[in-house]
């Protein structure tokens, strides 16, 4: 299984993520759906690197233009709701991928404890599929794993990208020991070390769904 860090090497994502850690850019809900969303657009930009690839020819005015293209079938999934512009900054550089979303929430039994509640899944066949679950945060990696065999409903995928722009190291490591070695590569903005006591990431950015789209009661 690979794990890939962006935050080890530099590039304009940095500047991105940042931002959306920055508790003055908050303010700004606009600006902060609009980064979630170029660094998903970064990322798919990255991940199309590690497709498979032949050559096309195309037909243009004066000719032939040999062009080699990606193959793959591709299924983009996101967790509801605070995946929305990430889902949306892959769909923009994925034209033609068919889209998958899955409802997944913490139902908390009390201030610290809570179980994760898969409610909604709505997803096309992904037998023989490039599968894409994105997720901005990944704090715990349970929602992750329970949305992945909710999408298993819907057949079997060849190769599995999970992509989050934050995740905890706990997480990181939860989904490589839940997730099938030889066809999982994960994919993460940065990694941060560590969650508090209510499964936050630290330092984390708070509740992306909550910035991107207003506070929920």
């Amino acid at each position: 299984m690979k794990i890939i860090n962006f935050s080890e090497t530099n590039s304009i994502l940095n500047q991105y993520v940042a931002e959306i850690r920055d508790v003055e850019v908050h303010k700004d809900r606009l600006r902060f759906r609009r980064n979630i969303e170029r660094i998903g657009e970064v990322m798919a930009y990255e991940i199309s690197k590690s497709f498979a690839y032949s050559v096309k020819n195309v037909q243009t005015p004066l000719g032939i233009a040999p062009v080699s293209t990606p193959d793959n079938q591709l299924v983009i999934s996101t967790i509801l709701r605070a995946g929305l512009p990430f889902h949306q900054g892959f769909l923009s550089y994925f034209d033609n991928a068919e889209n998958a979303f899955v409802s997944a929430y913490r139902k908390y039994k009390d201030t610290l404890k809570f179980d994760i509640h898969i409610e909604y899944i709505a997803s096309p066949r992904i037998d023989g599929k490039t599968l894409i679950i994105t997720d901005p945060m990944l704090a715990t990696g349970g929602s992750m794993e329970l949305s992945y065999h909710a999408m298993l409903t819907k057949g079997e995928p060849a190769e599995v990208h999970v992509v989050a722009i934050i995740a905890s190291q706990q997480a990181v490591d939860h989904i490589a020991h839940v997730f099938p070695q030889a066809k999982t590569t994960i994919w993460c903005a940065a990694i941060d070390p560590e969650l508090d006591s209510h499964s936050y990431i630290v330092p984390g950015l708070g509740d992306a769904g909550d910035l991107a789209y207003g506070e929920k009661e």
